[in-house]
């Protein structure tokens, strides 16, 4: 849990203030950089996704914005502060939810709000607008450990949201939720961002935020790989239409129609077609940015699919999916099937997608 410190209420800001400055970031351990990132703004109104940090790469980043840690060198800089000198103007300043929800269990939901209103110097009324503005108000003498997972989402959500921050944290803001929690959240983030929050989303994977953000940055072992924005990349139309693959004494061209899935293996990128595994030059990324337009589906971090190429879904549990794949030739099983990870946003957007 993000520790909070007491603080006053914050005035409005202008919608053009540059709230989220980083610049020439690096966190280096020992002979390892575990960060490395040039630049990245995000605006008074605007939303931003961080995509493709996990294991420490993830948590060094985390540690870097909430100021658990010191940059090795470069600057970061929430509503104006330093996270790392200024703790208090932290917690005044910024709201953050983090990947876990990080609920006090034995508190009803109205409890858990009207503790962080008593650090705040917050009225106690103020949970109760936060309740009926995250859904829960009948919910309000659960306590947190028995509401559904979508619910106590909500109620974390509600938590982050508490004092108006003027920046908004948000560490893969759609875990756990179903559908009902996952559009009330994504229309909360869009009314918080039109109020003038600069909202900063960091997930594992792009899968569901797209819709939501003004520009992206997608990161591969620590580092930037691509920044961009997806309403400039949607309307590009002059992209090349074949994915380029070379050989030892030529370059292959290959045809989206012809590849069943796309995979990251080892550093390098493999185009999978009923004839067989062709590794390409392009990363996963630059593979994606090409087939957008092709029917291709991120089904996990590591693989592309065609969407054509699917024949079911399985839900092992309630957090765990295949996809099963059939690609007309031998298959992993030797029948022409092949099973892929599904992770649990993309089984959730896939089912938007398809409509079942």
């Amino acid at each position: 849990m993000f520790r909070i410190a007491v603080l006053a209420w914050h005035c409005p800001i202008s919608t053009m203030e540059r709230m989220i400055v980083i610049s020439h970031l690096q966190k280096v351990d020992g002979a390892t950089t575990l960060l490395e990132m040039e630049s990245l703004t995000v605006a008074a109104g605007e939303i931003t996704a961080v995509t493709g940090l996990t294991g420490i790469h993830k948590t060094t980043f985390l540690d870097l914005l909430t100021g658990k840690t010191q940059p090795t060198a470069g600057t970061v800089r929430l509503a104006g502060i330093d996270p790392w000198q200024d703790r208090a103007a932290f917690a005044r300043l910024v709201g953050a939810l983090s990947a876990e929800n990080g609920l006090y269990p034995r508190l009803s939901a109205r409890q858990n709000l009207t503790f962080f209103c008593d650090l705040y110097g917050l009225p106690h009324g103020r949970a109760d607008a936060i309740l009926q503005l995250v859904g829960l108000q009948d919910q309000a003498r659960v306590q947190a450990e028995n509401l559904d997972p979508g619910l106590a989402r909500r109620l974390a959500m509600g938590r982050a949201l508490l004092h108006q921050p003027q920046v908004l944290l948000l560490v893969e803001p759609f875990a756990e939720c179903d559908l009902a929690s996952t559009g009330l959240l994504e229309r909360l983030i869009r009314v918080t961002a039109a109020e003038g929050t600069a909202v900063l989303l960091i997930s594992r994977d792009l899968a569901g935020l797209r819709p939501l953000c003004q520009t992206v940055l997608e990161m591969e072992n620590g580092r930037v790989a691509q920044q961009y924005r997806p309403a400039e990349r949607e309307s590009q139309a002059n992209l090349p239409f074949k994915i380029p693959a070379r050989l030892e004494d030529k370059v292959v061209l290959v045809n989206p129609a012809d590849i069943v899935y796309v995979a990251a293996e080892e550093g390098r990128t493999v185009l999978c077609t009923p004839d067989g595994r062709i590794p390409t030059h392009l990363t996963l990324n630059e593979v994606e940015q090409r087939l957008a337009r092709s029917g291709f589906f991120r089904a996990h971090r590591s693989y592309l699919v065609n969407v054509q190429h699917i024949s079911e879904v399985i839900a092992y549990t309630r957090n765990s999916y295949t996809l099963i794949l059939h690609n007309g030739g031998g298959g992993d099983d030797g029948r022409g099937r092949i099973e892929i990870p599904l992770s649990k946003t993309a089984a959730r957007d896939l089912r938007e997608m398809l409509g079942y």
